[in-house]
């Protein structure tokens, strides 16, 4: 289903999925299995509002959430470029440091997936483990979201809700 074809509910749905304990707990698994295959340092999931999902490997003294803020920030100016120059998008990003290197991927529409990495590996490494890994991740939101999906309010709903609250307070 396109974005043009959704009701409200189901775009709110879609673009903000919620993990659950368990959801996470896949999630690092896969992305420590990508640390150890692909040699990269870190490995963090941010939210395309650049929230962090959740994060693997060497972290340091990096400020999550300015990291994750500009990563999302970076992919959103590169979507606009793309769209300028006739793409839909680019579903990932590189930059190279002196010392570290970035990589950014779009994994199932919601989520980048955002790899630090030095010397001790290669970009292609990198791409080829990453392109596993969502895969991998891609299949978690599927399953989330089909979960979600069942969890349906009916049309009597506000109405219910409010004359509880009316009760409760009369």
């Amino acid at each position: 289903m396109t974005g043009e074809h959704m009701s409200a509910n189901d775009r709110l749905r879609h673009d903000r999925l919620t993990f659950y304990k368990d959801d996470i707990e896949k999630i690092d698994q896969i992305l420590t299995e990508f640390l150890r295959l692909s040699g990269a340092k870190c490995a963090l999931l941010i939210d395309k509002e650049g929230h962090l999902v959740t994060k693997r490997g060497e972290v340091r003294t990096i400020d999550m959430d300015t990291i994750s803020a500009l990563v999302a920030g970076s992919f959103a100016a590169t979507k606009e470029m793309a769209r300028l120059l006739g793409e839909e998008e680019f579903t990932a990003l590189y930059h190279q440091g002196q010392r570290d290197n970035i990589q950014l991927g779009l994994v199932g529409d919601r989520t980048l997936l955002t790899i630090l990495f030095d010397d001790r590996t290669t970009v292609g490494m990198v791409r080829l483990y990453a392109n596993e890994t969502a895969k991998k991740l891609t299949e978690i939101y599927h399953v989330a979201e089909s979960r979600e999906g069942g969890a349906e309010l009916d049309a009597d709903y506000g109405d219910s809700a409010r004359k509880k609250l009316e009760n409760l307070f009369d």
